[in-house]
């Protein structure tokens, strides 16, 4: 007797497919999920789990197939994953709802999307495609952005302001590449948006659009995003509709869903890039549900089984108008040693879910690209202001102390200028102008001592200079979470109380602004090793 629940094939168990998985279950289908690692974390979510590469289309079809034989098999789906040609391919082979795998190769290889764009006018920038060999000037001007051909999540790519970077940014691109190949394009100046869409029925349905926070370039790292945005006026963003649906047509996306890329830049709104699926980054499964009531997930997965396009239209229906945040929290190089006020942070007011990628033993890195962030805050409230502070101030009291010796925090800290980190990559924490800097460089040296209590050497116009570290925390809020990492006590004054106290100078207040309260906390414990079995309990910052 065959199967009485619909069937749905959905690529990857990772954390951006936990909503699409739960949604249908909840749908009332049977969930048949993929993902080469057998430890995926939603797999357990699933009806049944097999561990398949995602990235074999062949294996997928392969199962696919059987399924599809046997009990029925309604549709295949994936979410902010790079494998929606694999989701193509089968759906293609099986007949079943979905864009040609065409499509997909022409949303998934830049090369091809960009000859596409350029083929039907859409305002996009010049590139060119590079596979080997010298390296010359491009046919336009510096700077250039460089990225792999075949890739997502910023995953090397970076900004190169001349041909010894270009060569640089080539080479980290193409390790990153699954073909080899890297594209090489104009620099688009302007803020940067994300547009979620539903196609179907001929009809594309704008289904999300927020304001991207990148920060520390030559790489182009999302910090969060917020939505809606309110940086445009109407007519902006309806000029911006415009192109990506010019997009969208243009790349043949007919059946199913629509990410895209934009700037608006001093040339005009142009199309960074286009994929046929849902959104990462937390924005088609959490921001936008949170922000608009519209149910993104359930819209597109009503799409890929085919149903009336009313069904569609009535899981995007708009409930409410809230700003949702999202904002992420980093770190310096090393290994951490604990993960600190996650607890703290989750009982934020307005805060909705704090993702954590790292736990006690992991190795982190200042990021590179939009997947070695440490953790994600995400909120929503009715207000635009009180959501991004909410979001903000819950990733300031995660806490990431760091574990000693460690050779890249050493180097980090202590070797600016280093093979590893060459000057101006990644930045201080805390950006200090020439005369700060100059003031900061004639403090007295640090004298140690053996005593819990310490003299803090006065850097007073740092710490009334209004400055914030990467993370948003102020000079004080940083050294609050040193005490409380540390449990030491110190205090600003000129002299010791007794032999015994520390006085800290010059080193430990570069170590706060290289690495904000991580490179203090180092810095101390790496001077007094005895702090290492103080009790520690951080404070709320």
């Amino acid at each position: 007797m065959k199967n009485q629940k619909e069937r749905i094939l959905i690529l990857g168990a990772g954390q951006m497919q936990e909503p699409a998985i739960r949604c249908a279950c909840k749908m009332g289908l049977e969930t048949i999920v993929l993902d080469g690692d057998r430890q995926a974390p939603f797999a357990p979510l699933a009806s049944q789990f097999f561990p398949i590469d995602i990235k074999d289309k062949e294996a997928v079809l392969e199962l696919a197939q059987k399924l599809y034989a046997s009990d029925g098999l309604a549709a295949v789906f994936t979410a902010g994953t790079d494998f929606s040609s694999t989701v193509a391919y089968v759906s293609e082979k099986l007949n079943l709802p979905g864009n040609s795998y065409k499509t997909a190769l022409n949303t998934t290889d830049k090369t091809r999307m960009r000859t596409c764009l350029a083929a039907a006018a859409v305002p996009s920038p010049r590139f060119l495609r590079f596979t080997g060999g010298p390296l010359h000037q491009p046919p336009f001007d510096f700077p250039v952005v460089v990225k792999p051909a075949d890739s997502m999540g910023a995953r090397g790519c970076s900004l190169a302001k001349d041909l010894p970077e270009l060569k640089t940014a080539v080479e980290e691109a193409a390790r990153f590449s699954q073909s080899g190949a890297v594209i090489i394009e104009e620099f688009m100046d302007g803020p940067e948006f994300s547009i979620d869409s539903v196609v179907y029925n001929k009809k594309i349905y704008i289904s999300g659009f927020a304001l991207r926070h990148i920060y520390f370039p030559p790489y182009f790292i999302e910090m969060g995003h917020t939505m809606p945005d309110y940086t445009l006026t109407k007519k902006q963003k309806q000029i911006l509709f415009n192109v990506f649906k010019q997009a969208v047509k243009a790349l043949e996306i007919k059946c199913g869903c629509a990410k895209g890329d934009v700037k608006f830049t001093s040339k005009g709104p142009m199309i960074g890039e286009i994929a046929s699926r849902l959104s990462g980054g937390y924005m088609s499964g959490w921001t936008y549900p949170y922000a608009s009531g519209a149910r993104l997930t359930k819209a597109a997965i009503l799409a890929a089984l085919g149903r009336p396009a009313a069904q569609v239209e009535k899981a995007l229906r708009v409930t409410r108008n809230y700003t949702s945040a999202e904002r992420a929290f980093i770190s310096i190089p090393g290994v951490a040693r604990e993960v600190l006020g996650v607890e703290d942070a989750k009982k934020t007011r307005l805060v909705k879910n704090v993702f954590l990628r790292v736990k006690p033993g992991s190795t982190v890195d200042f990021p590179k690209n939009n997947v070695s962030k440490c953790g994600n805050i995400i909120s929503a409230s009715p207000f635009r202001h009180r959501a991004a502070a909410a979001a903000e101030s819950a990733a300031k009291k995660i806490l990431l102390p760091l574990e000693q010796p460690n050779e890249k925090t050493e180097l980090f800290l202590f070797a600016s200028g280093a093979a590893d980190f060459p000057a101006g990559f990644p930045p201080d924490a805390f950006v200090l102008t020439p005369a700060l800097r100059e003031e900061m460089l004639s403090l007295p040296s640090t004298r140690i001592g053996a005593s819990f209590n310490a003299v803090l050497t006065p850097f007073a116009s740092f710490e009334n200079s209004g400055v914030r570290d990467w993370q948003g925390r102020t000079v004080k809020e940083a050294l609050e979470a040193v005490r409380g990492i540390t449990g030491m006590d110190f205090f600003t004054g000129t002299s010791l109380r007794g032999e015994a106290g520390f006085a800290l100078g010059r080193e430990f207040w570069q170590a706060l602004v290289r690495g904000t309260y991580q490179g203090a906390v180092y810095y101390l414990e790496k001077t007094a090793p005895f702090l290492k079995n103080k009790r520690k309990t951080p404070p709320p910052v």
